[in-house]
Order: structure tokens, then sequence, then C-alpha cells
């Protein structure tokens, strides 16, 4: 593919503090330079990211930042209106006034680009979503979405998706890659505080560390309440910058992700953290849902537990030779499907589609004809 223009408008990439946003345009945008595309990223000005800005200037991407919609609006005008692809990203504050703006403006493809999917599908329905309206998911040309499965079919036949894609999170190699082993805890987790989330925290860690008193534990990650009574073997750390991410992996003999309520419900929701994981060969345990054996084989590459003791046994008789095995395989796995460099190659054949499928509409093709291409080219 010839190189093209792309223009990001994203919660944040400069800042990975409390959002997992950043470090999955970090790694895309990367490799999409890499293949010879030339990037803007426009992002809000927002306070508690600009405490907090680990990534300011990205070399491979002009990064902007912008105080309000009327700025945007103003300097960015033809940013937008040259650009070839036009992303705008979930959680975007205005994202809705945004997607206005670039739907009625952008002369390239319109892309919005999913990272909450569930979550956006449930607030969009009840009408209650900030970031993206019902009448918009329609006019968008392409809607990535971090979830697959059965919920790119909800897009398409429910809400009117154009072309509704997956494009999953990924992991940066040159970030996350297997360090010297030194278990400082048995048991470790790494995640923005979320209410629907905490449950299955308890569960699967805090019940555990209550019940094992010998065992050492850690949960690392912003915005949790001060009242959560974390037991004395749980050692609490605020935030993690992508940088210590490898450190903190190697530290752990297993490693948690668990998932939000709303991924469980839709399945094919991956977490970044079991991708950054696997590509540090940290063992994981996982919460069960809908699709996880499509990015990881259970038992072999990634154990799963439901109860406080399924992880106890887990932590107490996995041999080591088993665990060293397990997240390798689970290393190798990552590094053969899940790398950020996959998902700009998966995005370039996406925004591919799409071009042509306005170049067929803009020649006067029949929506009979454009179902039939477009089903012939999945």
């Amino acid at each position: 593919m010839t190189g093209l223009s792309f223009a990001f408008l994203g919660l944040s990439m400069t800042s990975s503090w409390g959002n997992g946003h950043a470090t999955t345009y970090r790694g895309l945008l990367r490799e999409l330079a890499r293949r010879g595309h030339t990037i803007d990223f426009l992002e809000r000005d927002a306070p508690y990211y600009a405490n907090h800005r680990d990534l300011p200037s990205p070399s491979y991407a002009r990064t902007s930042l912008y105080a309000s919609t009327e700025e945007l609006f103003d300097r960015f005008g033809r940013v937008v209106r040259d650009a070839d692809v036009v992303v705008v990203g979930s959680y975007v504050p205005d994202g809705i006034a945004i997607g206005d703006w670039v739907l009625a403006n952008a002369r390239g493809a319109a892309v919005f680009y999913d990272i909450d999917t569930p979550v956006t599908l449930r607030a969009v329905a009840a009408d209650e979503s900030t970031y993206i309206a019902a009448r918009q998911i329609p006019a968008y040309d392409l809607y990535l979405s971090f979830t697959g499965g059965p919920t790119l079919d909800v897009l398409e036949r429910r809400f009117g998706a154009q072309q509704a894609r997956a494009l999953y999170c990924s992991v940066d190699p040159s970030l996350h890659s297997p360090a010297p082993r030194h278990a400082r805890w048995d048991l470790g987790y790494l995640g923005t505080y979320s209410p629907d989330r905490q449950p299955a925290l308890e569960r699967l860690l805090a019940a555990p560390a209550r019940a094992w008193q010998e065992g050492c534990f850690v949960v690392a990650g912003a915005q949790y309440p001060d009242a959560i009574g974390w037991p004395e073997n749980v050692v609490r750390i605020e935030h993690l910058a992508p940088n210590e991410h490898r450190d903190f992996y190697a530290s752990q003999r297993f490693t948690l992700s668990v998932t939000r309520s709303d991924m469980i419900r839709a399945g094919y929701s991956p977490s970044v953290r079991l991708f950054e994981a696997a590509a540090c060969a940290t063992p994981l345990v996982s919460d069960p849902w809908a699709g996880i054996e499509t990015f990881f084989a259970p038992g072999r590459e990634i154990l799963l537990a439901r109860t406080s003791e399924d992880v106890l046994h887990l932590l107490r008789s996995t041999p080591d030779d088993l665990l060293e095995a397990i997240g390798e395989r689970a290393r190798r796995r990552v590094l053969a499907e899940h790398t950020a460099a996959h998902r700009a190659e998966t995005l370039e054949a996406y925004v591919n589609e799409s071009l042509r499928r306005r170049t067929r509409r803009r020649h006067g093709a029949t929506f009979g004809e454009l179902t039939r291409d477009v089903r012939g080219l999945s």
C-alpha cells in the first residue's frame, strides 16, 4: 500500500496514566509509521494527563494538544480535511461533536476506533454515550472494534455499521520481553481501578491473599479508592509507566488478568495486559470468557481460574518447570500473532477495503453489489 496520511483523534498518547489507550496507540502508530504512513495525533489537553506525560513527543507521529473543540476545529481543520484516513477514538472528550465535525469535513475515510466496544454499545443503546451516538455508527466508513466474535454482527445488523472489523489490542516486543526472573510476588495484577472489575479482583487476588498469609501479592494501577481494605500481604503500587512493566512481570510467579463485566458478557475481548505478560513469558492466570481459546490455549498457554480456591491451587501446586513451559508457549503465540506490527498490517488491509468501497460508491455501485463485494473480501 502506498503511504497514506492518517489523522488520529484519541483519548491520549502522551500519557499512560490511568488509561490503556496510550499503550495501544503508541505501538500501532509507530508500526504504521514504519510502514511508510504519516501520522497526526490530536489530543485534548486534559489536566490529569498533563501532570503525567511519559511520552510528550513521540518521534513517529506529530502530536498536537488542543484545549477545546473550538480550538480543534479552528487549528486542525486542514489536517482532518486533507488526511487519507481520519480515526476518532472512544472516550475522546466531546466525541459526539468531534465525530459530527469529522464526518462533515473529512475527505478521506472516516473511521471510529472503539477500544471499549462492549461498554460503548451498552451506553449507546441506553442513549448515555458521550463520545459516539447511535446515528453516527452507520456514517463511519469503518468501525474498528477491540471486541470480535458476535459483537461484529451486532454492530452491523443492529447498529448499522458499514464495515465492523476487529482490531484487538497488541504488545510492543521492544518494551515487553523476558527479563531475568526475580519472583518477589506469587501473584500480581496490573490495571486501573474499575468498579465492575473489583469484585473479581477481590475473589481472585485479595481472597487468596487472606487465605494464604505466607504468599506475597501485588496490585499496581491508578485510581483505587482509599477505602479498599487490602490484606497486609498485598503491596500497592500507584502507577507504573510502560517501560516499567517488563520488570514488574519478571517479579511475579504468576500474573493475573481480570476482565470487566461488559467484556465478559461480550467475549472475544482480550486485555492488553494478557499480551504484555505473555510477551514477557510470565505465566498467566485469567478469569474465563468466551473466545479466550482463540488467543491462548487454556492449560498450555494460559491458566483459567473461577474461584479463589482455583487460584490457591495454582499458586501452591504448579511446578516451576511447568510454569516456565506455559510462559514460553504464550510468548511464542504472542510474537506470532499479537504484536503491534500485526495490528498495523491488519489495519492497512481494513483501510484498503474501506477505500475500495468508497471508490465503488462514487462510481455508482448498487448497495447489493457493494454487499456482495465486501462479503467476498472478508
